[in-house]
């Protein structure tokens, strides 16, 4: 189990990521937001293995409630940049397994 130090510390370092998967999110650097995105998920594991289930004393949860606000405004304006990023390349997908399978539809007609 980690003490309440320890347990802000990963808090800080998940806000810290969630930062830097914003930027990359901002300049469409995917690679990297994925990368870090793992990292982030480490770093939640650790958090859901180690953290006591007893409450931290009411400066701790202070902090621990402000760097959860800020991990979740920036998951939010993730999530904002990348919905219609996704949106938009699952469109592009469809659309090309359409044209594949009527291209593959329509060749063997008109072969035969």
């Amino acid at each position: 189990m980690m003490n309440s130090e320890e347990i802000i510390s990963v808090y800080e370092s998940v806000a810290n990521i969630t930062e830097q998967m914003l930027a990359a999110a901002r300049s469409s650097d995917w690679e990297r937001l994925a990368a870090l995105e793992s990292n982030c998920a480490s770093h939640v594991r650790t958090l859901e293995k180690s953290e006591p289930r007893s409450a931290l004393s009411g400066e701790m949860r202070e902090r621990k409630f402000n760097i959860i606000q800020k991990i979740l405004a920036d998951d939010r304006e993730i999530r904002n940049i990348t919905e219609p990023w996704m949106a938009q390349l699952s469109s592009l997908m469809n659309n090309t397994s359409t044209e594949r399978k009527l291209s593959m539809t329509y060749g063997r007609n008109q072969a035969g």
